[in-house]
């Protein structure tokens, strides 16, 4: 037979369960969605860069450049781009916890890649004439 504690705790269980959000609707309630500050942006990711080059003995000229306080940035974004504040974010703790071997290949001078959090322009290849591929 349940007693009365565990019928009660079982109950409040339930409420905290059945209260969670729906989905789509953790993040930004009721806040409208806002462009990136693309300058800041960059800012934050240079001198993350540096920060991570150094955590992981990194020695490449994408990782000098970030450490150059008078070097630009050397990511882009295409003016054709237009990420929100939260992609930025996302992009920023991605790199924050990525591991030092995936930091190598983002900073790399031959083929750096580009984290998935980061590529906010997913650009698509223009459709040939049928046929073709």
């Amino acid at each position: 037979m349940i007693r009365r504690g565990e019928l009660a705790f079982a109950a409040v269980l339930a409420v905290v369960a059945g209260a969670a959000p729906t989905v789509g609707d953790v993040g930004s309630c009721g806040t409208a969605a806002t462009a990136l500050d693309v300058g800041a942006f960059l800012a934050e990711r240079k001198a993350l860069d540096c920060e991570r080059c150094g955590e992981c003995g990194l020695a490449t000229q994408t990782c000098a450049s970030a450490c150059d306080p008078k070097a630009p940035s050397s990511v882009t974004i295409p003016a054709t781009c237009f990420p929100l504040q939260h992609d930025g974010d996302v992009c920023l703790h991605a790199l924050e916890h990525a591991s030092c071997g995936d930091y190598a290949s983002f900073v790399s001078d031959d083929a750096p890649t580009v984290p998935s959090e980061c590529d906010f322009c997913h650009v698509v290849p223009e459709a040939g004439p049928l046929g073709e591929f």
